[in-house]
């Protein structure tokens, strides 16, 4: 029977909760089946080993619906659980226009942060419509489908709310179009790794302060990422090249990198990173973790030592945004079914042109103008913004 053919028909809304065990669903079922009801709607949900199920049928052919109402009640007496039947007539209301998934991680997701996001929610004239735990480890995970309101006006509303809240919130539309991003794309240092690699040559140059000087004065607006990426190569010239395998093996994975990738990988994910350092160690990071794209800059080596130069195209914002870009076309996705990781100033072109951008640990102008942020140190809490739960990544031995 469809929703339509429902709509003005008399219905019972049974209502069982109690202390979950095996066989429930099966025997409340098998209690209706005799009284020929249609069912309309189910939602089960165990918590802490307490079950609430809920079945909305058709009411019975006339005289019957006594008799169903003392059966159920019996039934469930005898399993000491509980249960209410209410009379009514049709389906659920029909959702509002607008549709999102708004996901929040909590370390630890107060009683407190929760109700604010729900009052932010309904602020904008949103409904909730369904709330469901994607994880509880290494963050808890929720999410609630909305309806009533569009998402960009959600988005923004619980965005600039999020950070003063104490969670990370992500909204994204809900539809067939959230299971086709096919495509992440990562920037490398501080975000896929825990270093940045122009540190690590530059201890080994024992440039250490001077690096960070042309950093710092880039970070003041001083010198454009291109201006100080030179600055900063340039201090390395006369490195033995024999440095870049002690690199690769300083270089830290940040916590659930490997999750993240091997989960994205099995779901038929294409992943690439993109990034302001150097080949000699994003070609290595392809290889070890099964990337499909990567792209950074290239330190010149010349008779067996750094020059000081880069070579080829310039890695910079801009770079980074082209480049998903063309990683997208080469793998076949639009470019609004993509997703762009990042932490810093120059992430934010990359970021904006993705169908979904994620701030991750990011500075605070980072944060402000990405699609959602990511502020617990695991990189894997990005799959519950995807709305894959812990549980499946763990049965499916990914962890």
């Amino acid at each position: 029977m469809s929703a339509s053919q429902t709509s003005d028909v008399p219905t019972l809304l049974v209502k069982i909760f109690g202390k979950d065990r095996p066989g429930i669903t099966a025997g409340l079922f098998d209690t209706l089946a005799a009284y020929s009801v249609d069912v309309v709607d189910i939602e089960q949900v165990v918590t802490r080993g307490r079950i609430v199920l809920c079945a909305l049928v058709t009411r019975p052919a006339s005289g019957g619906e006594g008799e169903l109402r003392a059966t159920v009640h019996s039934w469930a007496d005898s399993l000491k659980l509980q249960a209410e039947i209410l009379s009514g007539t049709g389906d659920n209301r029909p959702r509002g226009s607008g549709r999102s998934h708004v996901t929040v991680l909590g370390n630890p997701l107060t009683a407190e942060s929760t109700a604010a996001i729900a009052s932010r929610i309904t602020a904008t004239g949103g409904n909730i419509d369904r709330v469901f735990r994607l994880a509880k480890y290494p963050v808890t995970a929720v999410e609630f489908a909305v309806s009533g309101v569009e998402t960009e006006p959600l988005r923004t509303e619980l965005a600039t709310s999020a950070s003063h809240i104490g969670v990370d919130v992500a909204v994204v539309s809900a539809g067939l179009h959230r299971r086709a991003q096919r495509l992440v794309v990562m920037d490398v240092d501080s975000t896929l790794i825990q270093d940045e690699v122009i540190e690590l040559f530059a201890a080994h140059a024992g440039c250490e302060a001077e690096v960070a000087e042309v950093t710092q004065r880039a970070m003041r607006g001083e010198l454009d990422f291109e201006q100080s990426l030179h600055a900063r190569v340039k201090l390395l010239a006369g490195l033995d090249a024999s440095v870049v395998d002690k690199v690769r093996s300083e270089v830290r994975l940040t916590p659930g990198a490997r999750t993240l990738i091997r989960t994205l990988k099995q779901l038929g994910y294409q992943v690439g990173v993109v990034s302001g350092g150097f080949t000699q160690v994003t070609d290595d990071l392809q290889e070890r973790l099964g990337l499909d794209f990567a792209s950074a800059n290239t330190l010149e080596i010349v008779d067996g030592r750094l020059t000081g130069r880069v070579t080829g195209e310039i890695v910079d914002r801009a770079g980074k945004a082209r480049l998903l870009r063309r990683f997208a076309a080469e793998a076949g996705v639009p470019l609004a079914q993509t997703v762009a990781i990042g932490d810093g100033a120059n992430d934010l072109d990359m970021l904006n042109a993705a169908g979904l951008g994620v701030a991750f640990n990011a500075k605070p102008v980072v944060r402000e103008a990405a699609d959602t942020a990511v502020n617990v140190p695991f990189l894997d809490a990005v799959l519950f913004l995807l709305g894959i739960t812990r549980e499946e990544v763990e049965a499916a031995g990914l962890t």
